[in-house]
């Protein structure tokens, strides 16, 4: 009787482990597909940003760079942005006239309203136009902080390394016309090097079999004029 029970006890256990190994085989791809997802949305969301950027740079300077350096410093210390604000001028409005209800034509036409060029920061730019999103620790979307902007350059994942986005800057023939282009990017290998090597090697070749799909998530791109990203 106690032989028996012993065995029934280790059917048992070998039923558990079994059981175990099973669902553990089930959910491996699981995991490894909800990190992936987590990871692409990571860098997605500092890839949108590092293209605001990149678009307020060259709106600013007529250029992409291919430095972080360059990118951010310029961008977050010189007022360089040009931009056309609206002015009030209160000293040529009537007293019997409420500016607010002039049709802005007839105002600017008699002066009380005119148009001014003036350089503003183009990080504020970019802010005030919500062109920097994040989501903050209780869900919310904000916009990023200095801190946060100075880290662009960084790829997310894995958190234990400091690896940086590609990026490359430079001009191209479309037409007869030269135009500028950018690219950045990190590829799969590099933003996943910490998690199962052989799932990795999987998802890189089942993405490489879709018409040669870079095995990686990028912006823009060093052979055509577009800022597409290729995680939309």
């Amino acid at each position: 009787m106690k032989g028996r029970t012993i065995i029934q006890i280790l059917l048992g256990v070998v039923i558990v482990a079994l059981a175990y190994l099973l669902y553990n085989s089930i959910q491996k791809p699981v995991r490894f597909e909800n990190e992936y997802n987590k990871r692409r949305d990571a860098c997605a969301e500092k890839l949108k940003a590092i293209r605001a950027l990149e678009d307020a740079y060259k709106v600013t300077y007529g250029t992409y760079t291919g430095s972080f350096d360059t990118l951010i410093n310029r961008l977050m210390n010189e007022d360089s942005m040009k931009t056309i604000v609206k002015v009030t001028n209160y000293d040529k409005i009537p007293a019997d006239v409420d500016i607010n209800e002039v049709p802005e034509k007839e105002a600017v036409e008699k002066g009380y309203v005119s148009r001014q060029e003036v350089f503003i920061n183009p990080i504020a730019k970019l802010r005030e136009d919500k062109k920097l999103n994040t989501i903050d620790a209780t869900g919310h979307t904000v916009q990023m902080s200095d801190e946060q902007i100075m880290n662009l350059r960084y790829v997310p994942y894995p958190k234990s390394e400091k690896n940086e986005f590609e990026l490359q800057a430079g001009m191209i023939d479309k037409s007869g016309f030269m135009v500028p282009v950018f690219e950045c990017k990190v590829p799969l290998a590099v933003l996943l090097s910490d998690m199962d090597h052989q799932q990795v090697v999987n998802k890189i070749a089942e993405i490489n079999k879709v018409n040669g799909r870079y095995a990686g998530w990028k912006v823009g791109d060093m052979t055509q004029a577009v800022t597409d990203g290729n995680f939309e």
